[in-house]
């Protein structure tokens, strides 16, 4: 797919951004600049790692950008409970939003209940918007498609692509979750956006939020073109 500059002169890429400091050496410090940098450019959220979650929402505290989190990050094959004391926690924290990875070796055993079940219990629990991140990289066509409808029958406001440990964001996966979702839920595209042109992409593709790092180097490239 190829995006011309006229395709995406009206997008303001902003607001679909999920300022995202995930990196395991990640310190105090940079959660205030992440923040600080999503109040200013007006990112939807930052998302950042449970431990930083407390510091986050003081730093965000009556301003616009949300405060994300991961659950079960990046393998998902914490046990439900886990992941469930985890979620919980998180919110208690004042995260508003969770992101939580589906159970693959779950998923490929054909124990299609049991990730349903870990999904809907996080959602009914926490209250909070779920956004299920199914892994594409590792899954076949038909595990995409079930593993889509059992996040949004159990309540999720959000299919993402992948955690970005392993391959990343493509217009093929996001042109099935949108094809798959039919605009019930919100899609999030994640892992690799280091570009306006690829972001572009993903957001003409279909994706309503994107995951990156680099969401201050994106806007500062769009507005230079």
């Amino acid at each position: 797919m190829t995006v011309n500059p006229s395709d995406y002169a009206d997008i303001d890429l902003a607001p679909l951004i999920d300022h995202a400091l995930l990196s395991p050496s990640a310190i105090g410090l940079q959660v205030e600049q992440f923040c600080n940098e999503a109040d200013l450019r007006g990112f939807a959220a930052v998302c950042v790692a449970p431990t930083h979650v407390k510091r986050a929402v003081e730093l965000l505290h009556n301003k616009k950008p949300k405060v994300c989190t991961v659950i079960g990050f990046p393998t998902g094959a914490s046990t439900s409970a886990t992941k469930l004391y985890e979620a919980l926690e998180a919110s208690e924290s004042g995260a508003d939003e969770l992101d939580v990875v589906i159970n693959i070796g779950w998923l490929k055993e054909g124990r299609s209940d049991d990730v349903h079940r870990e999904l809907a219990q996080i959602c009914e629990e926490t209250g909070r918007t779920i956004k299920v991140i199914l892994e594409m990289a590792l899954l076949s066509e038909s595990e995409k498609r079930l593993a889509a409808e059992l996040a949004m029958d159990a309540g999720a406001a959000y299919l993402k692509t992948s955690t970005g440990w392993v391959g990343g964001a493509t217009v093929e996966d996001v042109r099935i979750l949108k094809a798959i979702s039919r605009d019930r839920v919100g899609i999030k595209a994640s892992g690799g956006i280091r570009t306006v042109e690829k972001a572009m992409e993903l957001v003409l593709a279909g994706a309503t939020r994107l995951g990156t790092s680099k969401g201050v180097e994106l806007l500062k490239a769009q507005g230079s073109r």
